[in-house]
């Protein structure tokens, strides 16, 4: 029989899967994240292809390396850190809300920049960079990983049974859809 845990201040736990799954991957991001910026500071060249379609020397020295004066590779370190972070275990079973709202947006956040990475490297430069594509694929897996578990565990898009909602036995006809008592529905005047 499987132990489901219970929620604590309206935030259901995860499955443990997810929430070590979640670490595993932030950790992979900030790994690879880790040795894009050391390379970039050190100008040492990345374990690569340096020609053709695959070029990460291309893609980590062109002008959109850099975003609003800052290295691309900074960056994505400081956005793994804070992944890290909103997934720990601790972070995974804290009940406050604003923890696990804040690792939704900040995937969000990530995979929208993360896309712009992708057009910059197809459209722009016109070459990929492995090491590039697979802290995309991470943030990618990542994004699903979390848009599928946080709103559940937050409770959002769940109906309540009409007599859970109130308490009650949930009989037909004392109650609307809402979960609240019929007589709410009637005017003030009406319900004196």
């Amino acid at each position: 029989m499987t132990h489901v845990p219970e929620p604590v201040d309206g935030v259901q736990p995860p499955a443990r899967w997810r929430a070590r799954l979640a670490l595993a991957l932030s950790l992979l991001g900030l790994a690879i994240a880790t040795y894009l910026t050391i390379t970039h500071f050190s100008k040492a060249p990345l374990v690569c292809s340096d020609s053709g379609p695959i070029n990460c020397q291309k893609v980590t020295t062109s002008a959109q390396s850099y975003f609003l004066h800052i290295p691309v590779a900074v960056l994505g370190l400081a956005f793994y850190v804070a992944v890290t972070a909103c997934n720990l275990p601790a972070a995974w079973r804290s009940a406050d809300r604003r923890i696990h709202m804040a690792r939704l947006a900040l995937l969000g956040l990530g995979m929208c920049f993360a896309l712009y990475l992708v057009s910059a490297e197809l459209l722009i430069i016109g070459a990929i960079c492995i090491w590039c594509t697979a802290v995309h694929v991470v943030t990618f897996a990542l994004f699903v990983l979390v848009v599928q578990t946080v709103p559940a565990m937050l409770g959002w898009g769940q109906r309540e049974s009409a007599g859970a909602a109130s308490g009650g036995a949930g009989r037909r006809g004392e109650h609307s859809g809402n979960g609240r008592p019929a007589s709410d529905r009637l005017p003030r005047s009406a319900r004196r």
